[in-house]
């Protein structure tokens, strides 16, 4: 009798095994499905940038998509075709470099901008203010791009050179690259199409993708750090972290013309919360020596984490 029971025993352990391994494989395939969701709204947003505001106001912002832009002036051939066509070479570089993973959403976000453009450029302009143009197509752009790179694929051209340069280069801001590599394109179109004017708005279209981009990738992760130097440091440290649920570390210093030793608070707080912070500093001691400053980056409890991809 004991083995049939031992084997029952197996089968049901088997069972709950293939079971948790059925919920695992359930709760992956949903993340997936939501990730190219996003991917999906996202491309939508893009293209919407490109052919209702830049590419129907002869823009040129940069980027992959800025020189098919341009190309599509000079060959029958549709802006949306170009940016896949262009795309392919970089695709294959994005296999050797960053594997099959990653490449397939791209091709997935790349092939989808490509055919949305390509559906969206018979409508024309949705504007013919080229400058609210070139801030509607800059926003779009920039907010489909940073929710795209949020979710760890990218829209394939420049997404996937910055996202080398990151590597290589982790110290430099996604945005701030995006800004060079469009400079380049925008004075490209100045010269091809003859209209400063034209260039100057893609400009402006350029740097207000730039620096949506940066609000969107980083803009949640800006906080502010502060160094408080008070005699009545233990107070203020209380303060904080009970009413503002914040983590307070002291740091020993010395004067160095009294010799006195004193705490240093040192405490990270979200942006919004800094003014509660600092009216409790001014409260308990109005002769404090404060230093406020950005922390653009957080790593740790209530910020970022540390295996969370940097982008």
């Amino acid at each position: 009798m004991k083995v049939p029971e031992a084997a029952f025993a197996f089968r049901r352990h088997e069972r709950a095994k293939s079971g948790h391994d059925s919920s695992t494989e359930e709760k992956v395939g949903l993340i997936e499905m939501k990730k190219y969701a996003i991917i999906t709204a996202a491309a939508f947003l893009y293209a919407a940038g490109v052919s209702l505001f830049t590419d129907p106001n002869n823009m040129a912002p940069g980027g992959v998509t800025g020189i098919s832009i341009i190309l599509s002036r000079f060959l029958p051939v549709g802006t949306g075709t170009f940016i896949m066509l262009l795309n392919i070479p970089i695709l294959i570089f994005a296999v050797w470099k960053f594997g099959i993973g990653l490449t397939v959403s791209s091709i997935y976000a790349t092939a989808l901008i490509s055919v949305f453009t390509n559906l969206l450029a018979p409508l024309g302009a949705a504007t013919d203010d080229i400058l609210l143009a070139a801030l509607a197509g800059g926003s779009l752009t920039a907010v489909s791009v940073g929710v795209i790179f949020r979710v760890g694929a990218t829209t394939g051209g420049m997404d996937i050179v910055v996202k080398a340069l990151r590597l290589k280069f982790p110290h430099l801001r996604t945005g701030k690259i995006f800004f060079i590599a469009d400079a380049l394109v925008v004075t490209l179109s100045g010269i091809l199409f003859r209209d400063v004017n034209a260039a100057l708005y893609a400009a402006i279209s350029a740097i207000t993708t730039s620096f949506v981009m940066d609000i969107v990738l980083y803009g949640r992760d800006e906080a502010k750090l502060l160094y408080i130097i008070s005699s009545k440091a233990d107070k203020i440290a209380a303060r904080l972290m009970e009413q503002l649920a914040v983590g307070v570390t002291y740091i020993n210093g010395q004067g160095a013309y009294s010799g006195d030793n004193k705490k240093v608070i040192l405490c990270v707080v979200k942006k919004q919360v800094s003014p509660r912070a600092e009216e409790i500093v001014k409260q308990e001691d109005p002769e404090s020596f404060t230093i406020i400053t950005s922390a653009t980056e957080v790593f740790g409890e209530g910020y970022k984490s540390y295996f969370s991809e940097r982008v």
